[in-house]
Order: structure tokens, then C-alpha cells, then sequence
């Protein structure tokens, strides 16, 4: 028996898990897929938003500017790229003005810091590629950026490390309330807790609709990306928005804490929840609105494009809190934007109501800091070469792009939850994310995983599940023939 079973291990599940580590009791989470981070969590902006946009008095705005608080704080403990560069709202038309000072408005009564109204002579001499259009723009001192997969991974393994198990390839199918828990089948295994918190992003209706009559209903909205390479990650240095609109904050350029360029997303909503395709149309959509907003865009630039889904909740906030005829089931459903910077809020707040309604006491002992994977490039050569007469494995480089070595690779799979797949080790090392996109490194990388994992090369997958690789060993096939 659980004290608490989480389902879902997207940012928001993971934030929850790592602070209820934080107590004496037994708790796991549970993945329909390989991985974290691999659902609404892994195709975001990976924007720590400044609390501007979301509405007073929303759980969305409390959480977002206690989520942008923590977040610094948080990167130093658990050790994930984070930088504060700063945000610019554009208007490019006079008639839109009164809309930016009531977004201006807006930010003062969520109590964000810093705000300030820039002409368009200021906001060009911030930021010199913005439109000539710009009429004038709001300016966010405390808008940030962060990597998705590298806040998601520090929170899982440290949750882990803490206590805390993680099962993947667990899709919840049925949910029965027991007299002191709940019983939860998945496809494969049966388990049985005190508390559920339901983080299962677009699929958290689904999950919630199983055990209560209060129905909810969450749409998937869905979003194209470009992503330029790092030649292109210097055009901007804060991440310019257009006034947002009925759909969300709009098309946005911003640099990535990994020097490339993002330009996205669109919104569209659909009914597939597994719709995470891009299409000609979205993928022009973005490039134009880009255009739009910053001169001399260098899409020649693009090295990859990809989709992701927001959980839409119709009310426009975030869903958090015991369910009204379910006691014991938590929902934490709707997080679309701005829930990366929440998560480390949502996480706090989630973890304290399930603790006081189980009575948990803290540990003694949380281990609160974690080490991420050794970047041997942050060192001196004098370090690197130590380092690499220690492990020779350092001194391999497999991702050339991207300068990622076996040592590297290795450290990704042998850690707290650590890869299993090719998409795992991208996720963590940056191997294959580069301007080749994987099609040097992949042979290698999948060679070191059938090694460390004692699996065949046939079993590696892309991301788990049905997306092998290899069709099957020709050379023992010509062997079998014969």
C-alpha cells in the first residue's frame, strides 16, 4: 500500500513527487509512457513566464509568480540550465495600446516585478532586431528561460533519489475507490494507495472521469515549433511576444538556455490527444508570425520543427485541489501555460494538502541538492584531461554537433531514472539534437545502449514501446539462412 501514487511524470507530477519526498511515507509514480518528460512537458517553450498574462486572483497567477520565484533558487539546488533574460511584449499598432497597459495593469495586481512600458525607440535599442512596426512594449525583468527536459529530469531523479519509485509503461485503465485508498489497474499490474494525484496532462480528464461524477472536459490544444541553430541563438537575447489573444500569448521568438532560436507555437485545438504531427500549414503559420515580430529572421536556420498539446480547460485556470466527491483524489489538471514556471509551485502546494490530509511528517534527512550529468566543455583543459586518463570514456566523442561524449552518454543511463532510450539520452545529454540531427551519432549512441543495458540492438527503441529502430540483425539473419 501507497501513501500516495502520482499519475503522470510530466514536469507538474515530478515537481509533486520531488516535494512530497520531502515527507516520511511511501510514494510512487506512474507513466503511461518510457519516460519523463514525455508528454505536454517535453514540446514547450521552456519559458519561465513573469505572471503578467494570467488573470488576478487566478490559481494560475498565484502559481505563476511563485513558480518564477522559485525557479532560481530551484536551478542552483538541482543543478539545470536557467537563465532571467527578461521578456518584451510588442504592440505595433496605436489602436492597441490601451491593451497593453491593461496587460501592464494586470501585472502589477499579480505583483510582478519590474514592469515597465517601453516606447519603440527603447524597445529597438534593447532589442535592435524587433519590428520597425513596434509601436511600443512591455518589458519583464524577471521572464526567464529554462530547459523543459532538464528541470522535469533534476525533479524526477531527485524525487528518486529521495525515495520516491517511478513505474513506466504503466497506462492507468481503472480506478476503484476502496474503503481506506484507492486501487488503481493499469495495463500490466495492480496497486493500491491512500491518495492519487492525478497529473496526467491531457489525459487528466480522463483519469479524473474515473472516479468522479463532477466531470471534467479538457481540450487538446495543439502547437508547432521551429527550432533554429545556435548561428541563429544570438538574433534576440529576451523573448519577444506579441499581445496575446484568445488562444494563448501568440507566436514568440526567444533564445533557448542552449544558445538556439525558437520561433512557435501556434494553437489550434483537435481532437487527438496523440496529434503531435506537424503540417505545412502550422509550420508557415509560425514562420510568418515570427516575421512579424522580429526583422531579418534567419529561418534558413531551422534544424528541426516539432508539436506539442496544452491541456485547454474551458474556465481558464489551473484545476488543483481534492476532488469535492472523491476525498483522497487530487487533481492537478489543466496545467497549460504558464505551467512549466508553476510546477515548482504546484508541486509545494499539492505536497502540503496531501501531507496535512494523510498527517505525513517531514524527514529528518532530504537530500535537497542533486549533480547533473558532467559536461566535460565547463572544464579546463587541464580538468578534461584528468578527467578523461580517470574515464578514457570522456575522450570519445560521439554527438559531434553537439561535442557529447560516451562518458556523457553513460552517466544518462546509469543515473536515477535514468535513459532507455535514444529520445532519453537526447533528453538529457543533447546527443542528436544538433544541426544533424542524430544522423551521426545515432549508431553509436544505440551501440552504447545495448551495451549498458544488456539488450539486444534490435530492442533499443526511438521512445519506448512499438518504436524500435533495427528490423532485425542482417548478419545473423544471413547466418540463420544458411
Amino acid at each position: 500500500m501507497y501513501d500516495v501514487i502520482i499519475i503522470g511524470a510530466g514536469v507538474s507530477g515530478c515537481a509533486t513527487a520531488r516535494e512530497l519526498s520531502r515527507f516520511q511515507g511511501k510514494f510512487c509514480v506512474l507513466e503511461r509512457e518510457e519516460d519523463v518528460c514525455s508528454g505536454t512537458s517535453k514540446a514547450n517553450s521552456g519559458i519561465v513566464h513573469a505572471g503578467y498574462d494570467a488573470v488576478p486572483g487566478t490559481m494560475k497567477a498565484k502559481m505563476n509568480l511563485c513558480g518564477n520565484q522559485m525557479m532560481e533558487k530551484l536551478s542552483r539546488q538541482l543543478d539545470f540550465p536557467f537563465q532571467r533574460n527578461g521578456s518584451l511584449v510588442l504592440c505595433t499598432d496605436e489602436t492597441e495600446y490601451p491593451r497593453l497597459q491593461e496587460l501592464y495593469e494586470r501585472g502589477r495586481r499579480n505583483k510582478v516585478e519590474g514592469l515597465q512600458i517601453l516606447s519603440a525607440k527603447e524597445a529597438r535599442e534593447m532589442e535592435p532586431n524587433v519590428t520597425e512596426k513596434v509601436y511600443a512594449a512591455l518589458y519583464a525583468p524577471t521572464g526567464g528561460i529554462v530547459c523543459p527536459f532538464s528541470l522535469t529530469i533534476a525533479l524526477a531523479e531527485n524525487a528518486a533519489v529521495n525515495g520516491t519509485e517511478f513505474y513506466f509503461r504503466e497506462k492507468v485503465c481503472e480506478i476503484r475507490k476502496e474503503k481506506e485508498g484507492f486501487q488503481i489497474q493499469t495495463e500490466e499490474n495492480l496497486y493500491h494507495t491512500r491518495c492519487v494525484i492525478n497529473a496526467a496532462g491531457v489525459y487528466a480528464d480522463t483519469i479524473h472521469n474515473l472516479v468522479s461524477d463532477e466531470k471534467m472536459k479538457l481540450t487538446a490544444r495543439k502547437g508547432e515549433y521551429c527550432l533554429l541553430d545556435k548561428s541563429a541563438g544570438t538574433h534576440v537575447h529576451r523573448t519577444i511576444f506579441t499581445l496575446p489573444g484568445k488562444f494563448g500569448k501568440g507566436v514568440l521568438v526567444s533564445p533557448t538556455v542552449h544558445g538556439n532560436l525558437l520561433v512557435g507555437p501556434t494553437a489550434v485545438d483537435i481532437v487527438n490527444k496523440e496529434g503531435v504531427n506537424t503540417t505545412a500549414e502550422g509550420l508557415a503559420k509560425v514562420i510568418a508570425k515570427g516575421h512579424r515580430s522580429v526583422k531579418n529572421l534567419p529561418v534558413e536556420e531551422v534544424i528541426t520543427s516539432f508539436a506539442g498539446l496544452r491541456a485547454h480547460e474551458e474556465r481558464e485556470d489551473f484545476i488543483i485541489g481534492e476532488t469535492a466527491d472523491v476525498p483522497g483524489f487530487f487533481d492537478c489538471a489543466g496545467i497549460e501555460s504558464p505551467g512549466l514556471t508553476s510546477a515548482p509551485a504546484i508541486g509545494e502546494y499539492l505536497a502540503g494538502l496531501v501531507s496535512q490530509k494523510l498527517g505525513l511528517h517531514k524527514k529528518t534527512a532530504f537530500a535537497e541538492e542533486r549533480k547533473g550529468i558532467l559536461n566535460p566543455k565547463e572544464l579546463s583543459l587541464e580538468e578534461r584531461n584528468g578527467l578523461i586518463q580517470r574515464n578514457p570514456a570522456y575522450g570519445t566523442v560521439v554527438c559531434r554537433c553537439e561535442g557529447i561524449t560516451e562518458g556523457e552518454i553513460i552517466d544518462a543511463i546509469q543515473r536515477p531514472v535514468g535513459a532507455r532510450s535514444l529520445d532519453g539520452i537526447k533528453r538529457r545529454t543533447r546527443a542528436g539534437m544538433g544541426g544533424c540531427q542524430a544522423g551521426f551519432c545515432m549508431p553509436r549512441t544505440m551501440e552504447i545502449l545495448s551495451r549498458e543495458l544488456r539488450i539486444p540492438l534490435e530492442e533499443i527503441t526511438k521512445s519506448g514501446g512499438d518504436s524500435k529502430i533495427l528490423a532485425g540483425n542482417r548478419r545473423m539473419q544471413r547466418e540463420e539462412s544458411k
